[in-house]
């Protein structure tokens, strides 16, 4: 006997599944509803947009800039809204699309190719990737796509150029290698698990917030140097909490309470460390900080700027600085990798891989981050992306479709080209959802 009258909440449920997949999904939300259930989703795929009854969207932006509903009512209805200042109608009407700036480029005569893939359900393939191209690897639910460029590539690639010591899934050959000096791989696992750890110190910007502060007359007379500007070292921190900010409360046979450090009130620092300002801030409140909010706070120094303008680009400019990185969402942590790696003044070489970079995003962000992607392709980069967003799909310079199924039926390259190419492969679930749109 079923189940009538339950509300069910899903959180993002399209994640990790291919556009054949997510109709599966649709199609088992409707059925709940048609049962007699109420079904609320949190969304960013557009098939689930359009299938849905009733289109909520909050903004209009993210953080502090955001908590408002902008609109509410039927998708048509989201879809003919041509005022009200928001985005989800732009796109979903086609007014608006993602776009690259930059030319698509073709293969030329270098390539990475890995020979004999037989991890897991991979069926002895041999699959060619460009260099110096941005490739995305696409294919059904199972169909091989993180075995073949996490399980075999990526940790071959890391095994050879970063000395690592991870064993790469079974394969005969891998040939292109020596084109890279190194491998960078952005995941969305966590940046940090403490709370001292924050999106500041893992950028390195705490490094050069803190060289600022030392810098002021006030430290200069006091023979403040650097390392009091730390709330991880003696010295300038408040010695109370040990630059936690908050002392936990021990409650027996309950969870662990924490209230604002009685001493600091929170800032972390003592009192003589935050008599230092600089633009009538204090290192603490300058923490408190959005991205947004610091890129005017410290428009006149360079170097801070150059890392608050790579993490406004990926879209976190409402992230605080000081923001404790073990409440950071997998998205915001790949984001903030991403942005690390920007950031440093590196002459190209570099082999990128990123499992769907898409996960959690809105369209809008989707564009600064394909922006970024090609940036890094332009600097002599290679990218390999494993992503299901059809609309991202369009963009790359070369797609990998795996499958035709998942499990045991997939495992087999089914086509690789351009998109034309994906387009036209009668065989491929990828090209004909691509067609659909």
């Amino acid at each position: 006997m079923s189940l009538v009258g339950v509300v069910y909440v899903l959180d993002e449920p399209s994640i990790g599944l291919h556009p054949k997949d997510n109709q599966k999904l649709i199609e088992s939300l409707k059925e709940l509803r048609d049962r007699g259930n109420s079904v609320v989703v949190v969304e960013h795929d557009e098939d689930t947009m359009r299938a849905a009854d009733h289109l909520i969207e909050l903004g209009p932006g993210a953080g502090l800039h955001g908590g408002e509903v902008l609109f509410e009512g039927t998708p048509e209805d989201c879809s003919g809204q041509k005022k009200g200042g928001f985005e989800t109608g732009e796109y979903l009407s086609g007014r608006r699309t993602l776009t690259k700036s930059v030319k698509t480029l073709s293969p030329q005569k270098k390539w990475l190719e890995i020979k004999g893939a037989s991890q897991h359900n991979l069926q002895k393939v041999d699959v060619h990737f460009p260099i110096g191209l941005l490739t995305c690897v696409t294919g059904v639910s199972g169909s091989g796509k993180s075995t073949m460029v996490n399980d075999i590539l990526a940790k071959a690639a890391a095994r050879k150029l970063n000395r690592a010591k991870d064993i790469p899934g079974k394969h005969t050959e891998m040939k292109g290698l020596e084109h890279f000096e190194r491998v960078v791989r952005v995941s969305q696992d966590p940046i940090g698990q403490s709370p001292r750890s924050n999106p500041a110190t893992y950028t390195k910007l705490f490094d050069l917030l803190r060289d600022l502060y030392s810098k002021i007359p006030l430290s200069r007379a006091r023979g403040y140097k650097a390392g009091r500007f730390s709330f991880n070292a003696r010295g300038g921190r408040c010695e109370r909490c040990q630059g936690q900010g908050a002392i936990k409360l021990d409650m027996l046979f309950m969870s662990d309470a924490y209230i604002d450090c009685p001493s600091c009130q929170g800032t972390r620092y003592n009192r003589e460390t935050l008599e230092v300002q600089y633009g009538g801030l204090n290192i603490a409140q300058s923490l408190d900080l959005s991205v947004s909010e610091a890129l005017v706070q410290f428009e006149n120094v360079p170097r801070v700027m150059d890392k608050l303008r790579t993490l406004d680009a990926v879209g976190l400019g409402y992230l605080k600085l000081g923001q404790a990185a073990n409440t950071l969402s997998g998205g915001e942590a790949q984001r903030l990798k991403l942005s690390l790696e920007l950031s440093k003044r590196t002459a190209g070489s570099g082999l990128y891989i990123l499992d769907e970079p898409t996960t959690g995003l809105h369209w809008s962000d989707i564009q600064k981050l394909s922006d970024l992607l090609f940036q890094l392709r332009d600097q002599g980069n290679t990218v390999i992306v494993i992503e299901h967003h059809l609309d991202f799909m369009r963009l790359a310079d070369w797609i990998v479709d795996l499958g035709p199924g998942g499990g045991l039926h997939g495992g087999k390259i089914v086509c690789a080209g351009e998109l034309d190419t994906v387009k036209k492969c009668k065989y491929s679930e990828t090209g004909k959802a691509l067609k659909g749109r």
